[in-house]
């Protein structure tokens, strides 16, 4: 098992992934887009989520597909951008079949950006919709991270936060990617380090070799929780071009929360809406048994632990956050 050719979620036949930025605003969304209609399953495990359309995958729910899924900042404005995907889709002719015409099926996730200093007065209406038109309409196989789309204006801990993607891919060609974009209130780092948590599942150098060290004493895990309760979040994506239904589609969602608890200390906590999606390309022709899908969970929750990983040594500093790379320097060079 290893990484597949890009590194990124679109490494799994038929995903693609575009991004939108506004500067000003300090904000942006990602939006994942099958090249056709994908089974979805949703696992929320923060106790501050907010979502749209993940009622939708429940397993007894009528709709069986998604068109897309997006994920942003902006805190509950940021839903809005779910909005504008749809029109896009909408103009291409995709959607769930109606009397009246396709609708498209977008469940979104978002994150708590608005106080990181860029300019929210926006007044009646937001950029959001506008930000999610553009980012599907931006999809493509390859994308960039660290801030970048909803990772943007993203923070973790005392950190700049991020967009990160990781891939993973079998000799027998089963191929799973994952992408998060990290608002944490834990934090990446291991105390009294600056080894990222991350770093025992880096890949091919893709974190660039983080230091791998511990504390010589015991390790200090108290929370240090910074700013205003509830304004944290990590969301994500895995795919894979398996052949699942709902219900183990909602297995692989799940393990895929072992990612973040591997990378982000403490995690899924009160002030979190820690969110994972799973989508399922049915690519592969192999009917997928249960021992299958527990490898699939399990590779699925390495790539969000290195997509992690690879979002803080990608992001950086901007204005009053501190990017991981620049903090490491920083701290080596106190030393």
């Amino acid at each position: 098992m290893k990484p597949g050719p890009l590194n990124l979620i679109t490494d799994v036949d038929g995903i693609l992934v575009g991004q939108a930025e506004d500067h000003h605003v300090r904000t942006g969304v990602t939006a994942i887009v099958p090249g056709e209609r994908v089974t979805a399953a949703a696992d929320v495990r923060g106790g501050a989520p907010g979502t749209r359309e993940t009622g939708t995958l429940h397993v007894a729910s009528l709709v069986d597909a998604v068109d897309a899924v997006v994920l942003s900042g902006g805190s509950v404005f940021g839903l809005d951008a779910a909005s504008g995907a749809v029109e896009r889709l909408a103009e291409e002719g995709r959607g769930f079949p109606t009397s009246a015409g396709r609708v498209p099926v977008v469940p979104a996730a978002i994150l708590f950006d608005l106080s990181n200093g860029g300019d929210k007065a926006w007044g009646r209406h937001s950029p959001y919709s506008n930000l999610g038109y553009r980012a599907v309409e931006a999809a493509a196989h390859r994308f960039d991270l660290g801030n970048t789309g909803a990772g943007l204006g993203a923070s973790a801990g005392p950190l700049k936060g991020g967009t990160g993607s990781a891939s993973a891919v079998t000799g027998g060609g089963l191929q799973v990617g994952a992408i998060v974009a990290v608002n944490a209130v834990g934090s990446t780092v291991i105390p009294g380090t600056s080894t990222l948590w991350a770093a025992l599942f880096e890949q091919a150098g893709e974190m660039g070799m983080p230091p791998r060290s511990l504390p010589a004493g015991p390790l200090d895990l108290d929370d240090h929780l910074r700013g205003f309760a509830a304004e944290n979040t990590t969301i994500g994506v895995v795919a894979t071009n398996a052949r699942l239904d709902k219900g183990a589609l909602n297995r692989m969602a799940i393990m895929a929360h072992d990612g973040l608890a591997r990378a982000i200390r403490p995690v899924h906590t009160p002030f979190d809406g820690d969110t994972m999606f799973a989508l399922a390309t049915a690519k592969h022709p192999d009917t997928i048994d249960a021992a299958t899908l527990a490898r699939l969970g399990s590779m699925a929750s390495d790539c969000v632990t290195r997509a992690t990983g690879r979002a803080m040594v990608a992001a950086e500093t901007l204005d009053g956050m501190t990017s991981y790379s620049d903090w490491r320097i920083g701290k080596c060079q106190q030393h």
